[in-house]
């Protein structure tokens, strides 16, 4: 192999990826607010697709397929979600956690990056909110005679109604994976690499039901208007009765909905960006070049 293939096909080794992602990091959290907002409300309805997506995978499989089937082939189908922020361009909240690494080399300011991580959680939310309610008014709940629905329906009650400790656990897990996911596209050096990279360790935390903040913004809503404004040919359909079947409590969702967004940062934030920032830029290899400026 020449190399100039090496070049071109070989994975940018960790400690390179360990400086681009500072450099990253940096460049978004210094966009124009507009452009920050605006990215991150595509990225937010990026993941609501991938849900919308694994929703419509595992309806109907319950009972025909075993429970870990039925997770992986949840898994491969958000996939989509990452993929269109990473390849599309989009601002993810649990991914800009690793802006955390600018950070501590000083390159970035303290305000900067909370600007940043505000700005983008907020834009997720209008993103993901936006598409549950355009899905629901295109009345997609009722395709497979009401078994997307019911799926939605069942996903957001099992979400919203975790125990709150439960939840955070869940979210750092989840970010661990999302975060090694952009690590590792970050890696590769073209778009095939990149879709690879990130759909394993997305499949991952589906997979094993970890929990994720973009994720729920859209699930949980999702399954709240269904319940709260679906018509009554949607639950003679499906035989259930909205009385009883799929509590969805509002007030503990806002709560667990912090509570994944605390465990998605320390995921990210620390348990991949704090520990790649140690490894790779705590001190820098003797000899290295770097440009650095100071703005803490």
């Amino acid at each position: 192999m020449s190399d100039a293939t090496k070049t071109a096909y070989d994975p940018i080794p960790p400690s390179d990826i360990a400086l681009k992602m500072e450099e990253t990091g940096i460049k978004k959290a210094k966009q124009a607010s507009p452009m920050l907002f605006g990215l991150a409300v595509l990225g937010g309805a990026f993941v609501a697709l991938g849900g919308l997506f694994a929703t419509v995978t595992i309806s109907g499989a319950a009972g025909h397929l075993p429970y870990g089937v039925m997770r992986l082939l949840m898994g491969v189908t958000f996939s989509l979600g990452l993929i269109l922020v990473v390849i599309g361009g989009a601002q993810l909240f649990t991914s800009d956690a690793l802006m955390v690494m600018a950070w501590a080399s000083g390159r970035l300011k303290t305000g900067d990056m909370l600007r940043a991580w505000t700005q983008v959680w907020l834009g997720n939310l209008v993103g993901a909110l936006g598409t549950a309610l355009i899905v629901f008014l295109a009345g997609h709940y009722n395709t497979g005679h009401g078994e997307v629905g019911s799926t939605a329906l069942y996903l957001a009650s099992a979400k919203s109604s975790l125990d709150t400790g439960q939840a955070f656990f869940l979210g750092i897990l989840c970010n661990v994976l999302v975060c090694l996911a952009v690590w590792l596209s970050t890696a590769a050096q073209n778009t095939t690499g990149k879709v690879l990279a990130i759909f394993f360790p997305i499949t991952a935390f589906v997979a094993a039901g970890f929990e994720h903040c973009v994720a729920n913004m859209f699930f949980i809503p999702y399954g709240l208007m269904i319940k709260a404004w679906a018509p009554e040919s949607f639950w003679e359909m499906t035989a259930i009765d909205p009385a009883t079947a799929f509590d969805i409590p509002f007030g503990h969702f806002l709560v667990n909905l912090l509570a994944v967004t605390a465990g998605n940062w320390i995921g990210g934030a620390l348990l991949v960006g704090g520990a790649y920032w140690l490894i790779y830029r705590n001190r820098p290899a003797a000899g290295q070049v770097t440009a650095e400026v100071s703005y803490k």
